[in-house]
C-alpha cells in the first residue's frame, strides 16, 4: 500500500487502500517491488459514457467564464502543484519507477505547462480581416470546442496529462482523462489538486478502465469533439479509424526512432554526455530517446570506449534509494522487447560492450546495455527498444549518415 502520508493526494471516490472486495477494480502496483499500491476503479462503456455527460455538462458553464477567472484558476493549480512537488514525486516514482530526481523534474516540468496556458488563457485573441466590400466586417472570433479527450502514456504521467489539459481549460473546454492503467495514481493527484485550486467539479475527469473499452467509447462519441493522444503507431492508427465517423479533431503523438550523429571532429566527451542524458533518461522509456547512435569511423573505437564507461557507472535500483540513476522497466513486456532486440542483433553480429541481462534486482530491473557493430538489417535500427540499449552504428560519410538516419518508417 502507498504510504499514509502521500493518500491525502490521493482522496478520490474512484481510489482504494484496501482491495474491494466487489466491483471491476485496476490493482496499481509498486514498480519496484510489484507490490499494490492501491486499487482503482475500472470504468466499464455505460461509466465513461455517464463522465462523458457530466464532462459537457459542466463545460457549459465553465466556457462563460471569464479569461481571467480561468487564468486564475491555472494559476492556483500551478501553485499546488509546486507546493506538493515532494510527494507527487514520491507517487510518480512509486508507480512508475523512475529515480526520483526525474520524478520531480518531471513534476516541475508538468506545472510548466500550467503556468504558460494561464497566461495563455488570457491571449485568446479574435482577428479583424479586410473585407472585400464596404458594408462589410469581417471577423474571427475563437470559442471553446467544448468537451475533449486526451489518452495518455505511463512514462511521463503527469506531464502528458498538464501539457493536454491545461490548454483545453484554458480555452474554456472541459476534458475527459484516460490514464494509463499501470501509472494512475499521478493523474488523480493532479485531479484532486486542480479541484482544490478551484476548478469546477468535472471539468477534469479521469477514467481508468480498459483501454480499448475506454479508448473506443471516446472515439465513438459525438460529445467529444477532440481527443489528444501519445502512446505508439499502431494505437494511434487505430483511435484515427474509430474517430471518423464522428469526424474528430485529433493530435497524435506516435512513436519514434530518434536518431544520434557523431561526426569526427566532436568532443567525445561532450558527445557521450549528450548520449547519456538523451538515452538512458528513464531507463530508456521516454518518446524521443536515442535510438540509434551513429558514429563516423575516426572515433568509433573511441567514443564507444568512454560510452561503456559511462554506462558502467550507472546505478540501478529502486528510484526511491540514494544514488540511483536507472529504474525499473515498466513490465515484462518492455524487458522482454529489449532482450528480443539484444538477442536479434548479436546474432546478427553486433557486439555486447556491457549489459545485456537482468539486473542483479530481479524484477522488471534490467542492466543499462550498449551494443557495437550494429546494421540497419538488425531490429533496433527498425523498431522503438524503449529501454536501456544503446546501439553503436558505423558510418563514414555524412551523405551514408543522412541516409542511414532517414531510413525509418517513423520519419
Amino acid at each position: 500500500m502507498i504510504q499514509e502520508s502521500l493518500q491525502y493526494l490521493l482522496k478520490h471516490p474512484d481510489i482504494s487502500f484496501t482491495a474491494p472486495t466487489s466491483g471491476a477494480v485496476i490493482e496499481v502496483n509498486d514498480a519496484a517491488k510489484g507490490t499494490p499500491l492501491a486499487w482503482v476503479k475500472s470504468h466499464d462503456r455505460s461509466g465513461v459514457e455517464a463522465a462523458i455527460q457530466r464532462s459537457a455538462q459542466a463545460q457549459a458553464k465553465w466556457k462563460t467564464q471569464t479569461a481571467l477567472q480561468r487564468a486564475d484558476v491555472l494559476w492556483a493549480w500551478f501553485h499546488l502543484i509546486n507546493e506538493h512537488k515532494e510527494n507527487l514525486a514520491q507517487i510518480l516514482t512509486a508507480e512508475q519507477g523512475k529515480p526520483l530526481a526525474e520524478a520531480r523534474g518531471e513534476i516541475g516540468y508538468a506545472a510548466s505547462f500550467i503556468r504558460w496556458f494561464a497566461e495563455q488563457a488570457r491571449r485568446i485573441d479574435g482577428e479583424i480581416l479586410p473585407p472585400t466590400m464596404a458594408h462589410q466586417r469581417l471577423l474571427v472570433i475563437k470559442q471553446a470546442i467544448g468537451v475533449t479527450a486526451a489518452i495518455t502514456p505511463w512514462n511521463f504521467p503527469a506531464a502528458m496529462i498538464t501539457r493536454k489539459a491545461a490548454p483545453a481549460i484554458a480555452a474554456g473546454c472541459s476534458m475527459l482523462v484516460k490514464p494509463a492503467e499501470l501509472t494512475p495514481l499521478t493523474a488523480y493527484a493532479l485531479e484532486v489538486l486542480a479541484l482544490q485550486a478551484g476548478l469546477p467539479q468535472d471539468i477534469l475527469i479521469n477514467i481508468s478502465g480498459d483501454s480499448v473499452e475506454v479508448g473506443k467509447t471516446l472515439c465513438e462519441s459525438d460529445v467529444v469533439r477532440k481527443l489528444s493522444f501519445t502512446g505508439s503507431t499502431p494505437v494511434g492508427r487505430i483511435l484515427m479509424q474509430q474517430s471518423a465517423p464522428s469526424i474528430k479533431k485529433l493530435s497524435l503523438e506516435l512513436g519514434g526512432n530518434a536518431p544520434v550523429l557523431v561526426f569526427d571532429d566532436a568532443n567525445l566527451d561532450q558527445a557521450v554526455q549528450g548520449i547519456m542524458a538523451s538515452k538512458f533518461r528513464n531507463s530508456g522509456q521516454t518518446c524521443v530517446c536515442a535510438n540509434r547512435i551513429y558514429v563516423q569511423s575516426g572515433i568509433y573505437d573511441a567514443l564507444t570506449t568512454k560510452l561503456v564507461d559511462a554506462v558502467k557507472a550507472l546505478k540501478v535500483g529502486d528510484g526511491r534509494e540514494e544514488g540511483v540513476t536507472q529504474g525499473p522497466l515498466i513490465d515484462a513486456r518492455a524487458v522482454a522487447k529489449v532482450q528480443s532486440h539484444i538477442e536479434d542483433a548479436t546474432s546478427k553480429g553486433a557486439t555486447l560492450q556491457t549489459g545485456g541481462q537482468l539486473a542483479a534486482q530481479g524484477g522488471t530491473f534490467f542492466e543499462p546495455t550498449v551494443l557495437s557493430g550494429v546494421t540497419q538489417e538488425m531490429r533496433v535500427a527498425k523498431e522503438e527498444t524503449f529501454g536501456p540499449l544503446a546501439a553503436l552504428f558505423r558510418f563514414e560519410t555524412e551523405e551514408q549518415a543522412i541516409a542511414m538516419a532517414n531510413d525509418t518508417e517513423f520519419g
